[in-house]
């Protein structure tokens, strides 16, 4: 059975965004976009919301940092808030386990045939939990240790195939 992707006290944690992987709008994130922006802002300046709703925030970011997989953020969500008390009950049952950045382009280039790009400096402003991620592999889940890593992009690759 797996395990339960929030403790008691609304923490979870996943991946908000995985480098090299074409999104459903076409952008690719290459590691390091977001390294200045974590400089400057840190966790705690980044919002978490519901959908990407700004009228929608239910928790806070405690920890969001690049490791060679993607953007890994570790939260908790806020008891007393509706949205967040519901969603909580949703994230455990795993009836939503999306995870979505918001973010302004710093820079980017465009990949051969001009319509993908590959985004190389991301001004992250916040992380959302949604239902559907542009990103199919951002989502709510237990940190994998790296060979746990490996062995899931090597999944996802084969998937991909």
């Amino acid at each position: 059975m797996l395990p339960i992707p929030i403790d008691a006290d609304g923490r979870f944690a996943g991946y908000a965004s995985v480098f090299d992987r074409l999104d459903e709008s076409g952008d690719r994130v290459l590691p390091g976009a977001f390294a200045k922006s974590l400089a400057r802002r840190g966790a705690g300046r980044l919002r978490m919301l519901f959908q990407h709703d700004p009228k929608e925030p239910i928790g806070v970011w405690e920890r969001v940092a690049e490791d060679g997989f993607g953007l890994w953020a570790e939260g908790r969500l806020i008891p007393g808030v509706g949205r967040a008390d519901g969603l909580r009950r949703l994230i455990e049952s795993r009836a939503v386990d999306g995870l979505s950045i918001g973010f302004r382009t710093v820079r980017a280039s465009r990949e051969a045939g001009g319509r993908r790009r590959r985004l190389s400096e991301i001004d992250l402003w916040e992380i959302s939990v949604v239902t559907f991620p542009m990103l199919a592999e951002a989502r709510i889940a237990p940190r994998p240790d790296a060979g746990a890593k490996r062995s899931l992009r090597a999944a996802i690759d084969m998937l991909r195939t």
